[in-house]
Protein backbone atom coordinates (compact mmCIF):
# COMPACT_ATOMS: atom_id res chain seq x y z
CA UNK A 1 0.00 0.00 0.00
CA UNK A 2 1.39 3.31 -1.04
CA UNK A 3 1.82 5.68 1.82
CA UNK A 4 0.28 9.04 1.34
CA UNK A 5 2.76 11.78 0.72
CA UNK A 6 3.26 14.20 3.49
CA UNK A 7 2.90 17.86 2.72
CA UNK A 8 6.13 19.36 1.54
CA UNK A 9 7.57 16.20 0.20
CA UNK A 10 7.92 14.68 -3.18
CA UNK A 11 7.65 16.30 -6.62
CA UNK A 12 5.22 19.04 -5.60
CA UNK A 13 7.56 20.10 -2.83
CA UNK A 14 10.45 20.31 -5.28
CA UNK A 15 8.41 22.57 -7.56
CA UNK A 16 7.45 24.80 -4.69
CA UNK A 17 11.11 25.13 -3.78
CA UNK A 18 11.97 26.07 -7.35
CA UNK A 19 9.20 28.67 -7.40
CA UNK A 20 10.28 30.03 -4.02
CA UNK A 21 13.86 30.25 -5.19
CA UNK A 22 12.83 32.07 -8.34
CA UNK A 23 10.68 34.46 -6.29
CA UNK A 24 13.57 35.12 -3.93
CA UNK A 25 15.87 35.85 -6.87
CA UNK A 26 13.33 38.30 -8.29
CA UNK A 27 12.95 39.98 -4.90
CA UNK A 28 16.71 40.14 -4.49
CA UNK A 29 17.07 41.62 -7.97
CA UNK A 30 14.41 44.24 -7.19
CA UNK A 31 16.08 45.10 -3.88
CA UNK A 32 19.42 45.45 -5.63
CA UNK A 33 17.87 47.68 -8.31
CA UNK A 34 16.22 49.87 -5.65
CA UNK A 35 19.50 50.14 -3.78
CA UNK A 36 21.28 51.02 -7.00
CA UNK A 37 18.70 53.74 -7.76
CA UNK A 38 19.09 55.12 -4.25
CA UNK A 39 22.84 55.25 -4.68
CA UNK A 40 22.47 57.02 -8.04
CA UNK A 41 20.07 59.55 -6.52
CA UNK A 42 22.44 60.15 -3.66
CA UNK A 43 25.33 60.72 -6.07
CA UNK A 44 23.24 63.03 -8.25
CA UNK A 45 21.95 64.85 -5.18
CA UNK A 46 25.44 65.27 -3.82
CA UNK A 47 26.65 66.50 -7.21
CA UNK A 48 23.83 69.04 -7.44
CA UNK A 49 24.48 70.18 -3.89
CA UNK A 50 28.16 70.58 -4.67
CA UNK A 51 27.41 72.53 -7.85
CA UNK A 52 24.91 74.75 -6.03
CA UNK A 53 27.46 75.28 -3.29
CA UNK A 54 30.08 76.35 -5.84
CA UNK A 55 27.59 78.65 -7.53
CA UNK A 56 26.59 80.14 -4.20
CA UNK A 57 30.22 80.75 -3.32
CA UNK A 58 30.85 82.16 -6.79
CA UNK A 59 27.87 84.46 -6.33
CA UNK A 60 29.25 85.75 -3.07
CA UNK A 61 32.68 86.23 -4.58
CA UNK A 62 31.19 87.98 -7.60
CA UNK A 63 29.11 90.30 -5.44
CA UNK A 64 32.02 91.03 -3.15
CA UNK A 65 34.45 91.63 -5.96
CA UNK A 66 32.09 93.79 -7.96
CA UNK A 67 30.44 95.86 -5.30
CA UNK A 68 32.91 96.39 -2.57
CA UNK A 69 35.90 98.73 -2.80
CA UNK A 70 34.69 100.26 -6.08
CA UNK A 71 32.13 102.17 -4.17
CA UNK A 72 34.87 103.15 -1.71
CA UNK A 73 37.07 104.86 -4.26
CA UNK A 74 36.08 107.84 -6.37
CA UNK A 75 36.70 107.52 -10.10
CA UNK A 76 40.11 108.46 -11.30
CA UNK A 77 41.53 111.54 -12.90
CA UNK A 78 43.82 109.71 -15.29
CA UNK A 79 43.84 105.92 -15.13
CA UNK A 80 41.79 103.40 -13.18
CA UNK A 81 42.41 103.64 -9.44
CA UNK A 82 44.12 100.47 -8.19
CA UNK A 83 41.82 100.65 -5.19
CA UNK A 84 38.87 100.73 -7.57
CA UNK A 85 39.82 97.69 -9.63
CA UNK A 86 36.42 96.18 -8.84
CA UNK A 87 34.36 99.06 -10.15
CA UNK A 88 30.97 97.73 -11.32
CA UNK A 89 30.57 97.43 -15.07
CA UNK A 90 27.94 96.14 -17.39
CA UNK A 91 29.53 92.71 -17.67
CA UNK A 92 30.16 91.91 -14.02
CA UNK A 93 27.95 93.94 -11.75
CA UNK A 94 24.41 92.70 -11.08
CA UNK A 95 23.51 96.31 -10.40
CA UNK A 96 25.06 97.59 -13.62
CA UNK A 97 23.64 94.70 -15.64
CA UNK A 98 20.16 95.60 -14.47
CA UNK A 99 20.73 99.25 -15.33
CA UNK A 100 22.03 98.40 -18.79
CA UNK A 101 18.44 97.85 -19.95
CA UNK A 102 16.82 100.46 -17.70
CA UNK A 103 15.49 103.83 -18.76
CA UNK A 104 18.34 106.34 -18.96
CA UNK A 105 16.24 109.35 -19.93
CA UNK A 106 17.53 112.37 -17.94
CA UNK A 107 15.44 113.20 -14.89
CA UNK A 108 14.01 116.72 -14.87
CA UNK A 109 14.61 118.36 -11.50
CA UNK A 110 14.18 121.89 -12.79
CA UNK A 111 17.75 122.48 -13.93
CA UNK A 112 18.74 124.62 -16.88
CA UNK A 113 20.07 122.87 -20.00
CA UNK A 114 23.45 121.22 -19.61
CA UNK A 115 26.44 123.38 -20.54
CA UNK A 116 28.28 122.54 -23.74
CA UNK A 117 31.59 120.76 -23.03
CA UNK A 118 34.71 122.18 -24.66
CA UNK A 119 35.47 120.64 -28.05
CA UNK A 120 39.16 120.42 -27.21
CA UNK A 121 39.89 120.43 -23.47
CA UNK A 122 42.99 122.49 -22.60
CA UNK A 123 46.13 120.76 -21.39
CA UNK A 124 48.93 122.18 -19.30
CA UNK A 125 52.61 121.32 -19.27
CA UNK A 126 53.09 122.23 -15.62
CA UNK A 127 51.26 122.99 -12.39
CA UNK A 128 50.04 126.63 -12.31
CA UNK A 129 52.52 129.01 -10.71
CA UNK A 130 51.86 129.83 -7.07
CA UNK A 131 49.45 132.77 -6.94
CA UNK A 132 48.02 132.44 -3.43
CA UNK A 133 48.40 135.34 -1.02
CA UNK A 134 49.41 134.24 2.47
CA UNK A 135 46.64 134.42 5.03
CA UNK A 136 43.93 134.92 2.40
CA UNK A 137 40.75 132.87 2.56
CA UNK A 138 39.73 132.00 -0.98
CA UNK A 139 36.33 130.86 -2.15
CA UNK A 140 35.57 129.01 -5.35
CA UNK A 141 32.14 129.59 -6.84
CA UNK A 142 30.63 126.94 -9.11
CA UNK A 143 27.73 128.16 -11.20
CA UNK A 144 26.06 124.90 -12.26
CA UNK A 145 23.01 124.49 -14.44
CA UNK A 146 21.20 123.30 -11.30
CA UNK A 147 22.25 126.11 -8.97
CA UNK A 148 25.15 127.86 -7.27
CA UNK A 149 27.70 126.04 -5.10
CA UNK A 150 30.30 127.85 -3.01
CA UNK A 151 33.44 126.15 -1.72
CA UNK A 152 35.58 127.59 1.06
CA UNK A 153 39.09 126.42 0.22
CA UNK A 154 41.67 125.14 2.71
CA UNK A 155 44.69 126.99 1.36
CA UNK A 156 46.70 126.57 4.55
CA UNK A 157 46.24 122.79 4.70
CA UNK A 158 46.41 122.03 0.96
CA UNK A 159 48.20 124.97 -0.69
CA UNK A 160 49.40 123.20 -3.84
CA UNK A 161 46.00 121.71 -4.54
CA UNK A 162 44.08 124.91 -3.83
CA UNK A 163 46.48 126.97 -5.93
CA UNK A 164 46.10 124.55 -8.86
CA UNK A 165 42.31 124.29 -8.64
CA UNK A 166 41.85 128.04 -8.36
CA UNK A 167 44.34 128.58 -11.19
CA UNK A 168 42.39 126.18 -13.41
CA UNK A 169 39.11 127.88 -12.47
CA UNK A 170 40.50 131.34 -13.20
CA UNK A 171 41.63 130.08 -16.60
CA UNK A 172 38.11 128.83 -17.43
CA UNK A 173 39.17 125.18 -17.37
CA UNK A 174 36.01 124.01 -15.63
CA UNK A 175 33.59 126.05 -17.74
CA UNK A 176 31.13 123.81 -19.57
CA UNK A 177 32.31 120.63 -17.86
CA UNK A 178 29.86 117.92 -16.73
CA UNK A 179 29.67 116.27 -13.35
CA UNK A 180 30.10 112.78 -14.67
CA UNK A 181 29.73 110.50 -11.66
CA UNK A 182 27.31 110.06 -8.79
CA UNK A 183 27.50 107.36 -6.12
CA UNK A 184 24.51 106.59 -3.92
CA UNK A 185 25.47 103.28 -2.33
CA UNK A 186 28.24 102.84 0.21
CA UNK A 187 29.79 106.23 -0.52
CA UNK A 188 27.93 109.42 -1.30
CA UNK A 189 29.71 111.75 -3.69
CA UNK A 190 29.14 113.83 -6.81
CA UNK A 191 32.25 113.95 -8.98
CA UNK A 192 33.12 116.74 -11.40
CA UNK A 193 36.14 118.38 -13.02
CA UNK A 194 36.73 116.23 -16.10
CA UNK A 195 36.21 118.20 -19.33
CA UNK A 196 35.82 114.96 -21.28
CA UNK A 197 33.06 113.65 -19.00
CA UNK A 198 34.57 110.17 -19.20
CA UNK A 199 36.26 109.99 -15.81
CA UNK A 200 39.68 109.68 -17.42
CA UNK A 201 40.40 113.28 -18.39
CA UNK A 202 42.80 115.64 -16.66
CA UNK A 203 44.78 118.84 -17.05
CA UNK A 204 48.10 117.26 -18.02
CA UNK A 205 49.83 117.66 -14.66
CA UNK A 206 49.68 115.76 -11.38
CA UNK A 207 49.60 117.07 -7.83
CA UNK A 208 51.10 115.70 -4.62
CA UNK A 209 48.76 114.47 -1.92
CA UNK A 210 47.96 116.95 0.85
CA UNK A 211 45.76 117.17 3.93
CA UNK A 212 44.85 113.49 3.99
CA UNK A 213 42.48 112.55 6.82
CA UNK A 214 42.95 109.81 9.36
CA UNK A 215 41.51 106.41 8.55
CA UNK A 216 38.21 105.90 10.31
CA UNK A 217 34.46 106.07 10.20
CA UNK A 218 33.04 109.03 8.25
CA UNK A 219 36.50 110.46 7.63
CA UNK A 220 35.04 112.33 4.65
CA UNK A 221 32.05 114.11 6.25
CA UNK A 222 29.21 115.82 4.44
CA UNK A 223 30.32 118.99 2.69
CA UNK A 224 33.89 117.81 2.12
CA UNK A 225 35.48 118.64 -1.24
CA UNK A 226 38.37 116.32 -2.15
CA UNK A 227 40.46 115.25 -5.11
CA UNK A 228 39.94 112.06 -7.07
CA UNK A 229 43.11 110.28 -8.11
CA UNK A 230 44.67 107.25 -9.76
CA UNK A 231 46.98 106.47 -6.86
CA UNK A 232 49.39 108.43 -4.67
CA UNK A 233 50.48 111.75 -6.17
CA UNK A 234 48.23 111.61 -9.23
CA UNK A 235 45.50 114.17 -8.52
CA UNK A 236 44.68 116.35 -11.52
CA UNK A 237 41.46 118.32 -11.92
CA UNK A 238 38.75 115.85 -10.92
CA UNK A 239 37.18 116.44 -7.54
CA UNK A 240 34.23 115.16 -5.60
CA UNK A 241 31.70 116.72 -3.25
CA UNK A 242 30.53 114.56 -0.35
CA UNK A 243 26.78 115.02 0.25
CA UNK A 244 26.44 112.49 3.08
CA UNK A 245 29.00 111.37 5.69
CA UNK A 246 31.24 108.83 3.94
CA UNK A 247 34.00 106.44 4.92
CA UNK A 248 36.86 106.17 2.42
CA UNK A 249 40.48 105.10 2.42
CA UNK A 250 42.46 108.19 3.57
CA UNK A 251 43.92 108.67 0.11
CA UNK A 252 42.15 111.74 -1.26
CA UNK A 253 43.33 115.30 -0.66
CA UNK A 254 40.75 117.39 1.18
CA UNK A 255 40.97 120.96 -0.11
CA UNK A 256 37.63 122.59 0.60
CA UNK A 257 34.22 122.61 2.24
CA UNK A 258 30.86 123.47 0.70
CA UNK A 259 29.42 126.51 2.48
CA UNK A 260 26.38 127.14 0.28
CA UNK A 261 24.64 125.09 -2.37
CA UNK A 262 24.70 121.69 -0.68
CA UNK A 263 20.99 121.52 -1.45
CA UNK A 264 21.92 121.56 -5.15
CA UNK A 265 24.10 118.47 -4.73
CA UNK A 266 21.48 116.74 -2.58
CA UNK A 267 18.81 117.43 -5.20
CA UNK A 268 20.98 115.82 -7.88
CA UNK A 269 21.73 112.88 -5.58
CA UNK A 270 18.04 112.39 -4.82
CA UNK A 271 17.35 111.93 -8.53
CA UNK A 272 19.74 108.98 -8.48
CA UNK A 273 22.00 107.37 -11.05
CA UNK A 274 21.01 107.16 -14.71
CA UNK A 275 19.47 103.77 -15.40
CA UNK A 276 19.34 102.86 -11.73
CA UNK A 277 22.12 101.35 -9.66
CA UNK A 278 24.36 103.09 -7.19
CA UNK A 279 27.30 104.33 -9.27
CA UNK A 280 27.31 106.08 -12.61
CA UNK A 281 26.28 109.21 -14.44
CA UNK A 282 23.73 111.32 -12.55
CA UNK A 283 20.17 110.82 -13.74
CA UNK A 284 19.73 114.60 -13.53
CA UNK A 285 22.24 116.05 -15.96
CA UNK A 286 24.42 118.53 -14.08
CA UNK A 287 27.54 120.44 -15.00
CA UNK A 288 29.60 123.53 -14.27
CA UNK A 289 28.61 126.50 -16.43
CA UNK A 290 31.23 128.89 -15.05
CA UNK A 291 33.44 129.50 -12.03
CA UNK A 292 34.58 132.44 -9.93
CA UNK A 293 37.48 132.92 -7.52
CA UNK A 294 37.06 135.28 -4.56
CA UNK A 295 39.21 137.24 -3.98
CA UNK A 296 40.90 137.01 -7.38
CA UNK A 297 44.30 135.38 -7.46
CA UNK A 298 47.21 137.80 -7.06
Amino acid sequence: MTKPKKPGTGASNKRRKELAAAKYERQLARRQERASRRRRKQVIGATIAAVLGVLAIAGVVLWTSTSGDDVASPATSATPDPAASTTPNASTSPEASASATADTTPVDIGCDPMPTPPATPPSYDAIPADALQAGTEYQLGLATNCGEITIATLADQAPKTVNAMLGLAADGYFDGTPCHRLTTSGIFVLQCGDPTGTGSGGPGFELPDENLPEAGQDNYPKGTVAMANAGPGTSGSQFFIVYQDTTLPPNYTIWGTVTTGMDVVEQVAKAGVAGGGGDGAPAASVGIVSTSVTPPLG
